[in-house]
């Protein structure tokens, strides 16, 4: 069986970010490439956090919640607009994707794609808490992609 793959374009697992994708920036989420998707799911869902910022904001920072997006999805384009998708609120308090702005020093962000037997029955507010609790018994697989950003 062939796992769950998620990568992008603009940069390597790992590798910086792109400052482009930055909060402060264009502020719009980098492309996705996805693969791998098992044939039993029934959505894919999408988040994106920070867990440098434990320290100067008291807790991981969500950048991106996006669930009910459809398994047959291999791309997520630059700047993308889910009509087919949901999202939910991020740490910024906005709807939609807050890309990375650390205060301090350099971040790495994760960008965490989970295979799900189920879709989800959320409201549009949901945070990466709460689709986390909704998602519990019904991932089948998931996939990291790890990138940095500078301050």
């Amino acid at each position: 069986m062939t796992e769950l793959a998620l990568s992008s374009p603009a940069f390597d697992d790992g590798e910086r970010i792109p400052e482009q994708y930055g909060y402060t920036e264009t502020n719009v989420n980098p492309p996705l490439s996805i693969d791998n998707v098992p044939d039993d799911a029934a959505s894919l869902a999408l988040v994106v956090d920070d867990p440098d910022a434990v320290e100067p904001a008291g807790k991981v920072w969500d950048h991106w919640v996006v669930w009910n997006v459809p398994p047959e999805t291999t791309t997520i384009p630059e700047d993308w607009n889910p009509t087919e998708a949901d999202e939910g609120t991020n740490d910024y308090g906005e709807v939609g994707y807050g890309g990375p702005n650390p205060p301090d020093r350099e971040h790495t962000y994760r960008f965490e794609l989970y295979a799900l037997d189920a879709t989800l029955d959320l409201p549009a507010k949901t945070d990466a808490e709460g689709l986390r609790s909704a998602m519990e018994g019904h991932v089948l697989d998931r996939a990291l992609l790890e990138g940095t950003y500078p301050a």
